[in-house]
């Protein structure tokens, strides 16, 4: 555990004596058991930035010395920008990687391509010259297995050899995703944004941005999303961006030594996640300050934009879907909205609300199951179990059996002359002659009413199995089941309300705004508000979504609609709770995860809340002028504390600083190695003045002046804990020390505050775990 204290200056103990030195350049020193910040810990925000401050000081210093040092200044300045530019690119060309073998994998589960084995369906199709306009849906190059293996595409034996070897790959798939993250890295597995926002609100988890968990959650985001299992990749690609943000981040001392510029950084790299997720660079730099963003200066903004924009680039360079655009779901509607429309918008956005609420409660409850049972000693086995339901029972549904990126981009498409899908079987008007882009409202044909009953089948099997998707031990994002079954749903409503207004055009509702003959309703629309109102009610986003459906579908004019339905979701998922899914998870991991929308309104006190509690013993502290180095040694051995309270002696307690722990044993190892005399019984001054040697058998003493915090933040025992609250959320602090009249009474740390939060609003305070 480390601590809080500033970035204090300080000379080596040889040194001190004289007044010389700087005790910093062997703070910095690596020793094999001493880090700047244990596993598991928080982050101390205002040492980072007094760290910063000072580095950058002495920079500005040195640059006036010499034209070289000019030049390392401007390097340092430029650094930044250098990281962005690298982080776009590598988080682009890697989504661009993802997308194209995602698409090829999806499609290996169905079928192959005799031209080239590599092909997905849709490339085979294209660089084939046989396809025909009349048989656009069928090409000779791709063949299904069941055809190539016994050369019969019908029949009930060519579907069961079909299904057989669908539900084999999708086994295959998962299995080796699991694994592949069990043996090689435990972090890979989930979405990665509950962790992300954990860390970006000041927390270490070692590894958690690794190298291996880099290359493992890309290669085995392939396999789950092509598994068919009901999960998306754009929330884990959000976490391989803060990866690649890290990894550069170790090029850089600036980044590297300072944990506070680090999170600058991995803010910026979500914001590049995003823009190649979904397409959307200034939704991706929207979500990283609304979302998962806990400190985000102005320069972090830009710098956001700039890296989401380096990253679009690179994937529309690349061109994974082969339409010069950067996402599936294009889509362009060729007619406008009307008022009355904004009624069943917003029973999307009702709907989106308790699919909400009914996904995050059974998920939570799910997970806390698979926590406290034999369920989460056998991960492969789950994963297993459930990729053979979710393959078994989505292949005789054509809607399930593609993969949701595809159904979600049908559902959202309008209904053009050249449409072949089902969803498009409209009874013609064989007088019908207008333009192709302007089709009136047409009756339903028997396609669009089976594809109905398709659908509604799809939507119960969607909003069931995702709740027992998410969470599992493989990449697994969330954007997209969700968006999915919003989509089913307000494809259906526009249907509905597309049929009710070619049959019924005289009732009132309609008889202002859509004439017998004229193109009224699109479902699509319909569909693409219900995609926002469903992921609005999981993630409780609002502004960023917006932007984001917009960016992603282009559909600019439709901007109300999406509000509409984005804030009826949030509100009605707020009356049944606060969280969105990613707090769940939190809470559900205990995180110290402080956040900053919960408000406190009890009116307990400081006094209330610190440690130590009449019934533990006493505050372990140092006195200023009478702790021996073996005192002190032991202290650290026997106590995991972030750093010790020093005060004048222990009968007065009056507070005269703060030593971290890091600090403390770093100082007394190089004493040890460097300083002749320092021994156990050595006594650790932390005053002003130079201590003397009484006689000249006594050991030389270590003065430690310099590594003490003399400004530790301080609250009065009758400090409302509300101010507490705010003091720990606004400035990161790890902990704050409770006096009165200037005695010491007591430390609250950044766990005991969240602790007694959770104990005000009835929940388990032993489920916060960490520090």
């Amino acid at each position: 555990m480390d601590g809080d204290g500033a970035s204090s200056t300080g000379a080596t103990p040889s040194e001190e004596m004289n007044g010389t030195g700087n005790l910093m350049d062997f703070l910095d020193e690596p020793f094999p058991d001493v880090s700047t910040y244990e596993d598991f810990h928080t982050i101390d925000w205002l040492r980072e930035k007094s760290r910063d401050t000072d580095r950058h000081r002495k920079i500005t210093i040195k640059s006036k010395e010499s034209y070289w040092e000019l030049i390392k200044s401007l390097l340092d300045a430029w650094s930044g920008w250098v990281v962005m530019l690298l982080i776009g690119m590598l988080t682009g060309t890697l989504a661009g990687v993802i997308d194209l073998a995602v698409d090829w994998m999806t499609d290996l589960k169905e079928g192959v391509c005799l031209s080239a084995f590599y092909y997905s369906r849709e490339q085979c199709c294209w660089t084939s010259n046989e396809t025909t306009f009349d048989d656009r849906d069928k090409c000779p190059q791709w063949q299904k297995w069941a055809e190539l293996m016994t050369g019969h595409s019908e029949g009930a034996g060519a579907y069961v050899l079909n299904y057989f070897l669908y539900v084999l790959w999708a086994l295959l798939f998962s299995f080796l995703a699991v694994s592949l993250v069990r043996v090689f890295a435990p972090y890979a597995c989930g979405s990665g944004i509950p962790e992300i926002k954990t860390i970006l609100s000041g927390f270490i988890i070692r590894g958690y941005l690794g190298k291996w968990t880099l290359l493992i959650k890309t290669v085995t985001l392939v396999l789950a999303v092509s598994s068919g299992l009901s999960l998306g990749k754009e929330g884990p690609l959000v976490h391989v961006a803060c990866c690649c943000g890290n990894l550069f981040c170790s090029l850089f001392s600036k980044y590297s030594k300072n944990e506070g510029k680090r999170r600058e950084v991995l803010s910026a790299a979500a914001a590049a996640g995003v823009s190649v997720a979904f397409g959307a660079p200034i939704g991706g730099v929207l979500f990283s300050l609304e979302e998962v963003s806990y400190y985000f200066p102005l320069k972090t903004l830009w710098r956001s934009f700039f890296a989401a924009l380096v990253a679009a680039f690179t994937l529309r360079a690349i061109n994974p879907f082969g339409n010069s655009r950067l996402v599936l779901f294009y889509v362009e509607y060729h007619t406008p909205w009307y008022m009355a429309e904004l009624v069943p918008f917003i029973l999307l956005g009702v709907f989106g609300g308790l699919w909400g609420t009914l996904f995050i409660r059974g998920n939570i409850a799910w997970c806390r199951r698979r926590k406290t049972t034999l369920l989460g000693k056998y991960p492969v086995l789950e994963v297993i179990v459930i990729t053979g339901i979710t393959a078994v029972l989505a292949f005789p549904n054509p809607y399930t059996r593609r993969s949701t990126s595809e159904l979600i981009s049908e559902l959202f498409n309008d209904c053009g002359a050249l449409e072949s899908s089902q969803l498009c079987d409209y009874v013609n008007n064989p007088n019908m002659s207008r333009p192709v882009d302007d089709i009136p409202d047409r009756p339903a044909g028997p396609g669009v009413y089976s594809a109905l009953w398709q659908l509604a089948l799809a939507l119960i099997f969607k909003i069931v199995i995702t709740i027992f998707t998410f969470g599992m031990k493989i990449p697994s994002g969330l954007f997209i089941p969700s968006m999915a079954v919003g989509a089913i749903a307000g494809r259906i409503v526009g249907i509905a309300v597309e049929q009710m207004a070619y049959h019924h055009h005289d009732w009132i509702i309609f008889k202002n705004w859509c004439r017998p003959g004229a193109d009224c309703v699109t479902p699509g629309l319909y569909a693409m508000v219900g995609a926002a109102a469903c992921l609005g009610g999981v993630t409780r986003m609002t502004v960023s979504l917006v932007v984001i459906m917009f960016e992603l579908t282009g559909g600019l004019e439709y901007i109300v609609p999406l509000m509409a339905a984005a804030v009826t979701s949030k509100w009605v998922a707020d009356a049944f709770g606060k969280e969105g899914i990613y707090e769940s998870h939190i809470q559900l991991n205990g995180y110290p995860y402080l956040d900053v929308r919960d408000e406190f309104t009890h009116r307990t006190l400081a006094t209330d809340v610190m440690r130590p509690r009449r019934s533990e013993p006493p505050l372990a502290v140092l006195t200023q002028d009478s702790t021996t180095v073996e005192d002190v040694e032991t202290l650290i051995k026997d106590t995991d504390y972030n750093g010790f309270p020093v005060v004048v002696s222990r009968e007065s307690e009056r507070l005269i600083g703060f030593v971290q722990r890091r600090e403390l044993t770093v100082a007394i190892k190089t004493a040890r190695q460097k300083q002749d005399g320092v021994v156990s019984s050595s006594v650790v001054y932390f005053t002003e003045d130079n201590p003397q040697v009484a006689e000249a058998c006594d050991p030389q003493p270590l003065k430690l002046r310099r590594i003490l915090n003399l400004s530790p933040f301080t609250v009065t025992d009758h400090t409302p804990m509300e101010t507490v609250v705010d003091i720990f959320r606004k400035l990161g602090l790890r902990q704050c020390l409770v006096t009165r009249s200037g005695r010491l009474l007591g430390i609250i740390t950044k766990k005991d505050v969240l602790r007694h939060m959770a104990q005000m609003m009835n929940q388990d305070p032993e489920s916060i775990m960490f520090n």
